[in-house]
């Protein structure tokens, strides 16, 4: 029947090895050809244990129990194996590592229809058009290792690609990419979904990048259930006070216009895009005038020195991934590092966090050498949070990783384990505590891995990606936590791609560019000036809405959400 879903889901409950309540829980779905649909809900909701039962590794394995029925393009995938299928379904995952098994990058793409003995012709042009969808072909014969996390990223989307199926799942499928790879991974999914014979489903917290070609919203709430679904446009616009209310992201414009209806500017219908929000506020005969936007920049001694500061990856005959690169981080400073993938920040925050071998040249962090000091002193100094937050875990149960910490440092036994109940309560993990850290969903797993950098109170805090994974409520409290800590003295580092996180919160910005620092500065002076353009970023979301008003020159400069004006009753 040509009119029978792809995906067709019925009272779908799937319950993790050791959870307590199922999530999601009584999923009733279907998705046709050609239909883009946007999974939204918050944390632990059951987003991503949903698309792992699309392609059958639940119940075939990941240790969980399913209830319900899902069938994909008319089979039950209770009666056929992942291997048939994934003919049907091609899924990208949250961490590109977990998929990554070849030693080239032609061969990875290659490897899914070899196995299914597709002919070889057939094979390699799949492999050529996938890879250059997403920019890889130039690269094909590299190993994977060499390739950025964003990179990575975009080989798997292309193995995805090259399956061929008429399903495509993707699961947050642009969190490690920079401005430009968002742009190129948005650019192929806006080709598949014009030919009308994929369905694709996407799981994505960046709506700003996906609001262009999404059709449906599908919305979970808190309990794994479906609150809403309808079409995306009616939803965003309708209902955005209900998903704000649930704690899920929405687009940076559509935010900014909810807090200008607050302060009194009418804007009608919501605006979903920066293009949108410029045409609405141009069309204000006035507005009211913004807060001021400068963020406090400290003076005073380093917490952090580092000289002529080079690293290679992959060992001593590895290539140079950061070139010679001097630095200063001042005492309470909120610094924000950003760049496209392959910048060198990652490899640039190891060196300085002492998780990498000895690099050439000198770190200091408050008068220690990383590289040199033992772990019990190092993580007393600085508390790292990975960009992948499985490679830091090493207890079995969320309360061992954090309790974990506090031992290694000493504390005593009733201090640990109040301690550590009292982050998991504001972190919303508490109930979780027995859980395996591996069997937590990715915004989970974030927050517990930024708690285990925490619990120590380490007097600098270095965090790769902090908000991947989150839905908005825990990133804003994530991010309010991390503030909070800055105002009180602690120093702090992040590497983001999200340019408005930088606005909203960094005092200063470092902006690297092939492994060596373009510039710094104040955040305000970085995010108005050349130096986003010169290394191939793109402005936040409200600059870009602002920047170029013809009609209200004097909110050029607002790129944060803290320089909108405050609700009416609050002006009053």
């Amino acid at each position: 029947m040509p009119d029978s879903p792809l995906l067709d889901l019925h009272r779908v409950r799937i319950r993790h090895e050791g959870a307590t309540r199922a999530t999601p829980d009584g999923v009733t779905l279907s998705i046709s050809a050609g239909e883009v649909v946007l999974l939204l809900g918050p944390s632990g909701c059951g987003k991503s244990t949903l698309a792992l039962a699309l392609d059958g590794l639940v119940p075939h394995a990941v240790p969980a129990e399913l209830e319900g029925t899902v069938r994909v393009a008319g089979l039950d995938t209770r009666d056929h194996g992942v291997g048939v299928l994934s003919e049907h379904v091609a899924m990208v995952f949250q961490d590109p590592d977990a998929q990554v098994v070849t030693g080239t990058l032609l061969d990875e793409v290659a490897f899914g229809p070899e196995n299914q003995l597709v002919p070889v012709d057939e094979v390699l042009a799949r492999a050529e058009r996938a890879l250059k969808l997403v920019g890889l072909w130039e690269r094909r014969d590299e190993n994977p290792d060499r390739l950025s996390g964003g990179g990575r990223q975009r080989l798997t989307i292309a193995c995805a690609l090259a399956m061929a199926a008429p399903v495509l799942v993707l699961d947050e499928p642009t969190a490690n990419l920079d401005p430009a790879g968002i742009d190129e991974v948005y650019a192929v999914l806006r080709e598949l979904a014009s030919e009308r014979d994929h369905a694709i489903v996407l799981i994505e917290h960046n709506l700003d990048a996906a609001v262009g070609i999404v059709d449906r919203v599908v919305v979970l709430d808190a309990d794994g259930h479906v609150t809403i679904d309808g079409p995306a446009q009616q939803v965003l616009r309708d209902r955005a006070e209900d998903l704000l209310a649930l704690g899920v992201w929405l687009p940076v414009s559509t935010l900014a216009a909810m807090r200008l209806r607050d302060a009194g500017v009418t804007l009608d219908p919501l605006p979903i895009t920066p293009a949108e929000l410029a045409a609405a506020l141009d069309a204000q005969p006035t507005l009211p005038a913004p807060l001021s936007g400068a963020g406090a920049t400290q003076a005073g001694e380093p917490a952090i020195r580092v000289r002529g500061l080079s690293v290679r990856r992959g060992g001593r005959r590895g290539p140079v991934v950061v070139h010679d690169v001097d630095l200063d981080v001042v005492r309470g400073e909120f610094v924000a590092i950003v760049g496209t993938n392959g910048a060198g920040k990652t490899s640039l925050l190891q060196a300085i966090a002492g998780v990498i071998p000895p690099p050439v040249g000198a770190v200091d962090v408050l008068g220690l050498d990383p590289a040199r000091a033992d772990a019990r002193t190092l993580s007393s100094r600085i508390g790292f949070v990975f960009q992948n937050p499985e490679h830091q875990f090493v207890a079995h149960s969320v309360f061992g990783e954090l309790e974990l910490g506090l031992r290694v440092h000493g504390v005593p036994e009733a201090d640990r384990s109040e301690a550590a109940l009292r982050l998991l309560r504001r972190f919303g993990l508490e109930d979780l505590r027995e859980q395996h850290p591996f069997l937590l969903s990715g915004g989970q797993k974030r927050r517990l891995s930024v708690g285990t950098a925490l619990i120590a109170g380490a007097p600098v805090l270095a965090l790769d990606e902090p908000t991947f994974g989150q839905d908005r409520e825990h990133a804003a409290e994530l991010l309010d936590m991390l503030r909070e800590l800055n105002d009180e003295g602690t120093t702090v580092l992040v590497i983001t791609h999200d340019l408005q996180l930088v606005a909203d919160y960094a005092t200063r910005v470092v902006v690297m560019q092939d492994g060596r620092i373009l510039g710094a500065g104040p955040t305000a002076e970085v995010l108005a000036g050349p130096l986003i353009d010169e290394a191939g970023l793109r402005h936040p979301p409200l600059a870009r809405a602002t920047r170029g008003l013809a009609n209200h020159p004097d909110w050029h400069g607002v790129s944060r959400m803290s320089q909108l004006p405050p609700p009416a009753e609050a002006a009053a």
